[in-house]
């Protein structure tokens, strides 16, 4: 992954898990107001799924930085009005949380708008990659979350082709070295008679993958897991980001790519 894509996650999770104590404070000037905050977020969100359904078209540098800077030009803001607005956001976590559930709000309400649809299935093989993840691209986990994690089940209509490779990829922030214990990974592959499984944990900071690759001689029925924290302490918070499961063809130039 490019520097500067990382730079740009890397604040833009600072931001999500920086909103600090200040929750009925002014924004300062020179700093986005929650508002244009929330509009910028929503379209910086829109870009990364791009990015990542069609890494063919986004696989250099050039190309993921004019995408980001369309949505600046889009606001009329600069990058370095950006990440100013995301450093001082990172230090007032109260009104950055206010923010995010105003920019999942506003997503969902562009969902609505576009009627009653449905969540196309695009893995048939037609592609040589697609996100197949069907749950919200973010997670948070706290001592208070009833079930501190998520589950997911996909069964195709059409079934996957043999051999495909999953990824599932996410940001993370907020893994302390105090942390006991670590969220746990379980990512599956039902092949009919055979079931592929392979287990990871995140333990630290970052940009975390978990692959899975299937069986090159049978079709694939069903993909499943959870990602999970079952943890003691008293305290902590952990976000993870950028949440996708990326589906990629036997030999396919964009698992390539990631790999």
């Amino acid at each position: 992954m490019f520097y500067v894509e990382k730079e740009m996650k890397r604040w833009f999770l600072y931001g999500l898990a920086g909103w600090g104590l200040m929750g009925c404070s002014p924004v300062p000037d020179g700093i986005l107001s929650q508002k244009e905050m929330q509009a910028v977020v929503e379209d910086m969100q829109i870009a990364e799924a791009m990015i990542s359904s069609d890494r063919e078209t986004y696989q250099d540098n050039a190309q993921k930085l004019a995408l980001y800077e369309s949505v600046f030009r889009k606001h009329h803001i600069t990058r370095a009005e950006y990440d100013s607005s995301l450093v001082w956001y990172a230090r007032n976590l109260d009104i950055y949380m206010r923010v995010y559930n105003m920019v999942t709000d506003g997503m969902e309400a562009r969902i609505d708008a576009l009627g009653d649809v449905q969540r196309v299935d695009m893995g048939g093989g037609r592609r040589d990659s697609v996100d197949i993840w069907p749950r919200r691209a973010y997670l948070t986990f706290s001592p208070d979350a009833p079930f501190n994690g998520t589950t997911f089940r996909i069964e195709p209509k059409e079934s996957y082709p043999p051999g495909s490779t999953f990824v599932w990829g996410m940001q993370v922030w907020g893994i302390g070295k105090q942390l006991k214990r670590h969220p746990e990974i379980r990512l599956c592959v039902d092949q009919g008679d055979t079931t592929l499984v392979t287990h990871d944990r995140l333990t630290k900071d970052g940009f975390h993958q978990t692959t899975l690759r299937s069986i090159a001689t049978k079709r694939i029925r069903r993909v499943y897991g959870y990602i999970r924290l079952e943890s003691g302490d008293s305290y902590y918070k952990i976000y993870a980001d950028s949440i996708s499961l990326m589906r990629y063809n036997y030999r396919s130039t964009g698992f390539k790519q990631a790999q």
